[in-house]
């Protein structure tokens, strides 16, 4: 898959790549949401495998050009839509909610670029309101599968809870054994009971190699990265 990318700025990495196999180990089906779909990548590695009607929103304006133009040149149907996730609204609800948000919080130092602050930092898209949102417009027992930075996992779950979405499967990425975790990913239900399943660890990297399991899912993604404008 061609993915066309901006010469500066933000540009995808593993965390999303990481993201689409945790997604597509589910059983996905109907109509999908990305929310903040950048270069659009995720949402269209996922309507490449599955069975979905393909649904992105984007607010900022040049990463809603790339993805209209990556859903073009790899020939995938996607409604791409320029709005802000939180002014969203559509007419029917979504039978999975997928995204990669912005999760770093204000407590870091933070990027001068406007293109990449929008796409790195949680004020722009908060966690209470995003959860809200999305839990809003899925279907009955939809599914809302993201990642998030684990250091605000306690904050996660309390707002999942409150937006009746339960924690159904979680999984937290390690860059190497040993080290502290730098990503979670979590896949919540509308109106679920289930308890809650810890999936073994994803390391990615072993010494100075990918892992087994990285390189699996890089070379199953097969994506080719252009800089590019447009």
């Amino acid at each position: 898959m061609q993915i066309y990318q901006p010469h500066k700025g933000y540009c995808f990495n593993s965390d999303t790549l990481f993201l689409y196999d945790f997604i597509r180990s589910f059983p996905i089906r109907g109509t999908l949401l990305e929310v903040g779909s950048g270069s659009g990548i995720l949402g269209l590695l996922i309507a490449r495998e599955l069975p979905v009607s393909l649904t992105q929103v984007e607010k900022q304006e040049l990463f809603y050009r790339f993805s209209l133009k990556n859903a073009e040149v790899n020939g995938i149907r996607s409604e791409v839509v320029h709005s802000d996730f939180l002014h969203y609204s559509a007419t029917d609800a979504f039978d999975t909610i997928i995204s990669n948000p912005p999760f770093y919080h204000g407590g870091v130092m933070q990027s001068e670029d406007s293109v990449r602050h929008t796409a790195r930092y949680n004020e722009h898209l908060p966690i209470d309101e995003f959860i809200a949102k999305a839990s809003k417009m899925l279907s009955p027992r939809g599914r809302f599968i993201f990642c998030y930075d684990p250091q605000q996992l306690q904050k996660l779950l309390v707002s999942l809870h409150n937006a009746k979405l339960t924690a159904e499967d979680i999984r937290f990425v390690y860059p190497k054994a040993g080290k502290m975790a730098t990503l979670v990913m979590i896949h919540a239900r509308k109106g679920s009971k289930s308890l809650c399943r810890t999936h073994p660890p994803l390391v990615a990297f072993e010494g100075e190699q990918f892992s087994e399991e990285a390189a699996l899912i890089y070379a199953s993604a097969g994506t080719h990265s252009i800089k590019c404008e447009i």
